[in-house]
């Protein structure tokens, strides 16, 4: 503990880590709601989900809780507390919806029932990023039951559609713009450097990308009669996409690095601070012994994480292994993501997409593209009162310095909310650490990592 920090401040982080094990119950509630918000068969789910962050925020004391959406989105959680005038208003981001589970038979319990094993709380949507969510609120609880007010103005927003991209962010902002202003914004959707060790960052990749797909046959073909004469709209697909990465897996389409932005010199300084850690990384995402990392191998990994371009095939569709025949299928589709750098313009990133795989349709099979990504990148100097008064509350809560780093992920709403008022300073931290495996099998939160992240939220509203 720091000599010299306000009794008020010990009061509520006292509060707080007394508080760590009903905070933690509610976490397992919500991890308990299987709110995917890509799956519409789950609407009543994130519904659900909204409802309980809504219940949290009620309990915890703030005010004027509402459920906002626009043009059909899913519900927005808000409230607010404000009662600090002359005083700064700060605003926490986290989000409610989560990603679907993958391959159940993958995890080693029900991703929607949680477990703890080894200090982890492990379920979907542990660290990504109902931790984030119920944290705000801790933070928030702590200090009202200590003190019965904030240090500053709070707004806490709690997002219901992160995971599919926030596509109806722009008339949200549109909508809600106003009742959102704040001047610094706090997001909990990111993560830690290691465990222990917590990170501020200061920037984030961008999306783009979208569906192909070919189609040779009004309808399935035995292989025997018309294989070696009618073209296979799988190998066709295959090839296509086979052209899109160079031989280091590299983005090699055209156009893909028209506009790409070098990492700045101080970037590139930041970079260099770094400890090489490919092994620590590679226990962390678990990578199969003899597997090599894809990428240019003369960039280091960070830079290629954060910094690069990076292409992936997130689905592909032609005939399940399970009840396949011997046919050739009439067509074959791929979902296609592309993470953009800084600089780059994720609609053109598009269009060179599929003007790219268009020129390259063998044996004239049908072909369409349909976009469905474009996200840009995001960038800020980390620098000025804001990312200070973030740097000593980590460092006094986890009793160490932050690690400034970049993230390989996106998160839409940050770019636009912050330039919508005039570019305020937003503060990336998480509950999240390379071992954590979101969007993955077996997703976990380090249960005291968290607890620190709680302790730096309630000790940042006194220093901001």
């Amino acid at each position: 503990m720091v000599t010299g920090t306000p009794p008020e401040v010990l009061a509520a982080v006292a509060a707080a880590r007394a508080d760590v094990d009903a905070a933690r119950a509610e976490l397992e509630d919500l991890v308990r709601i299987p709110s995917i918000s890509a799956d519409p068969t789950h609407d009543g789910d994130v519904a659900a989900s909204a409802d309980a962050v809504a219940e949290l925020m009620q309990a915890a004391g703030l005010e004027h809780i509402r459920q906002a959406t626009v043009d059909g989105s899913p519900p927005c959680v808000i409230g607010e507390w404000l009662h600090a005038p002359g005083k700064p208003t700060i605003l926490f981001y986290a989000h409610h919806d989560v990603q679907p589970p993958g391959y159940i038979d993958r995890w080693s319990g029900d991703p929607f029932e949680p477990w703890e094993r080894d200090g982890r709380l492990y379920g979907r949507g542990s660290a990504d990023d109902k931790a984030g969510a119920v944290a705000h609120v801790a933070a928030v609880r702590a200090w009202l039951r200590t003190a019965g007010e904030l240090p500053c103005n709070v707004k806490v927003m709690v997002e219901g559609e992160e995971e599919i991209g926030s596509p109806r962010l722009a008339p949200f902002l549109a909508a809600h713009g106003e009742e959102l202003r704040a001047d610094v914004l706090l997001l909990a959707d990111a993560g830690n450097w290691s465990v222990g060790t917590p990170a501020l960052t200061y920037s984030l990749r961008g999306l783009a990308g979208g569906d192909v797909r070919v189609r040779a046959l009004d309808s399935p073909l035995h292989s025997g009669m018309a294989g070696g004469a009618v073209p296979d709209p799988v190998m066709a697909l295959v090839e296509m996409l086979a052209t899109l990465v160079d031989e280091h897996g590299d983005p090699a389409f055209d156009g893909c690095w028209d506009d790409w932005q070098e990492p700045s010199p101080a970037d590139r300084a930041r970079l260099d601070e770094l400890p090489h850690a490919e092994d620590l990384l590679r226990d962390a995402w678990g990578l199969r012994d003899g597997v090599a990392l894809s990428g240019n191998p003369v960039v280091t990994v960070y830079e290629r994480l954060w910094h690069r371009p990076a292409l992936t095939v997130i689905g592909i569709d032609g005939h399940p292994i399970k009840g396949s025949s011997n046919q050739i299928v009439s067509e074959a589709a791929a979902r296609i993501s592309i993470r953009v750098a800084a600089g780059q313009d994720p609609h053109r990133i598009n269009d060179a997409l599929r003007d790219h795989l268009e020129r390259r349709v063998p044996f004239g099979l049908e072909f369409e593209f349909t976009p469905n990504e474009g996200t840009p990148a995001w960038r800020t100097t980390p620098d000025g009162p804001a990312f200070t008064a973030a740097e000593h509350a980590l460092r006094d809560a986890f009793g160490r310095l932050p690690v400034y780093m970049g993230v390989g992920g996106t998160i839409p709403f940050v770019g636009p909310f912050a330039h919508a008022f005039g570019g305020i300073p937003a503060l990336l931290i998480g509950p999240a650490d390379p071992g954590s495996r979101i969007h993955g099998e077996d997703e976990s939160l380090h249960l005291g990592d968290w607890a620190n992240l709680i302790d730096a939220e309630v000790r940042l509203l006194s220093l901001l």
